[in-house]
């Protein structure tokens, strides 16, 4: 991902591949969640990594119509790009460095506290600058092991939180498995393990923060996990555990672009670099104006990955390029200037994901902001 300062073309501009939002899809991707929560259980919608390589502003901007509770980011400077654009709503940063504390509080963004070192370094700097109750997050290690305080660190915690500079707003964990059914057993363990940190924890309070453990997962598998807030990622934006799961949601983001030029080779010929393609009869092919550098996996590539062109599928043929790739349009009634679809559907998605040996997200993610983004009401 570029740096989140960086501005994305408008849409209407002259480049032909565009990554097409659709913002009712995204509506009832929310009111789907939202009835699976009791109604008095809040919605952090997670906008991180350009809210999952779609349009961060676009999307924030919208969710705040909707009443979204809070706003999720990983890193300090994504969530000055969304309070530089006008986001009122409360941002956690879920993964804030002590370097930019000062640049956080500047943006009236609130830190999660993952470590006696990060707890004890914005304790210091929040009491000398005179602050009152600054809202800041806990988060515990349950099991995921990747950021988070442990019981042994309540010594620590206690020590810090009763500063009346800070203001301990909601205490939080991470499932590690919660769309794997085969690992139930661990994650009500964690979730066993998140209560027992967050008794010890309101005793040391005079108030009851917010609890919050579930992501998109975890809302549709462990309702006893719910707590006070949820925090809704992929499947705000169209995917769930499973297939059945994402039939019922709706895709947000397609990723389209047009034929440049189309070209005729012989038998025996090559195309694309290092000639990786050789015709084995007379082909059509379709060079299109995308490549890996707007986030098509060079494992796409040599005859893996395909588009649809006309309703029909056409393979990748060759190596991707930076800025193109080249597709067999051999079978395919088309011309220079016809629309190319590289996904509109989460099974596309998936499929492109499946080929590349990943999954959705970075599939999604790592579209490139070279990209324009075009809003489909």
């Amino acid at each position: 991902m570029s740096h989140p300062n960086h501005q994305i073309p408008n849409a209407s501009e002259s480049h032909v591949s565009v990554l097409e939002i659709d913002l009712a899809a995204l509506d009832h991707n929310v009111r789907y969640f939202k009835k699976k929560l009791p109604s008095k259980t809040k919605l952090l919608a997670v906008v991180k990594a350009f809210s999952y390589g779609l349009d961060a502003i676009k999307i924030s901007k919208h969710l705040e119509k909707q009443q979204i509770d809070y706003f999720a980011v990983a890193y300090t400077e994504e969530g000055v790009f969304l309070r530089e654009a006008g986001v009122k709503t409360p941002i956690l940063v879920l993964h804030a460095q002590p370097a930019n504390y000062e640049t956080l509080i500047s943006n009236q963004l609130e830190p999660n506290l993952y470590s006696s070192y990060t707890l004890q370094a914005f304790s210091k700097l929040a009491t000398a600058k005179k602050l009152q109750e600054y809202p800041v997050h806990l988060k515990f290690n349950t099991g995921l092991n990747r950021l988070g305080l442990a019981p042994n660190d309540l010594p620590e915690i206690s020590k810090h939180i009763e500063n009346t500079a800070i203001k301990v707003v909601s205490i939080f964990s991470h499932l590690a498995a919660s769309e794997d059914p085969n690992e139930k057993e661990f994650s009500l363990r964690q979730i066993e393990e998140f209560k027992k940190c967050t008794a010890h924890i309101f005793r040391l309070l005079k108030h009851k923060p917010i609890l919050h453990m579930s992501n998109t997962s975890g809302i549709l598998n462990y309702p006893e996990a719910h707590f006070d807030m949820v925090r809704l990622g992929i499947g705000m934006y169209g995917f769930g555990n499973d297939a059945n799961e994402t039939a019922t949601l709706k895709n947000v983001g397609s990723l389209k672009t047009i034929i440049s030029q189309i070209h005729e080779i012989k038998k025996g010929e090559t195309l694309g670099y290092n000639r990786a393609f050789t015709a084995s009869q007379t082909t059509k092919t379709a060079t299109l104006p995308i490549g890996h550098a707007d986030g098509i996996h060079r494992s796409l590539g040599n005859g893996n990955g395909s588009v649809k062109i006309n309703n029909q599928d056409c393979p990748i043929i060759g190596n991707v390029c930076m800025d193109m790739i080249m597709v067999n349009v051999t079978n395919i009634d088309c011309k220079e200037g016809d629309e190319a679809i590289v996904f509109d559907s989460q099974q596309m998605v998936c499929n492109l994901a499946k080929k590349s040996d990943t999954i959705s997200y970075e599939i999604i993610t790592g579209i490139s902001q070279r990209i324009p983004r075009k809003i489909i009401l």
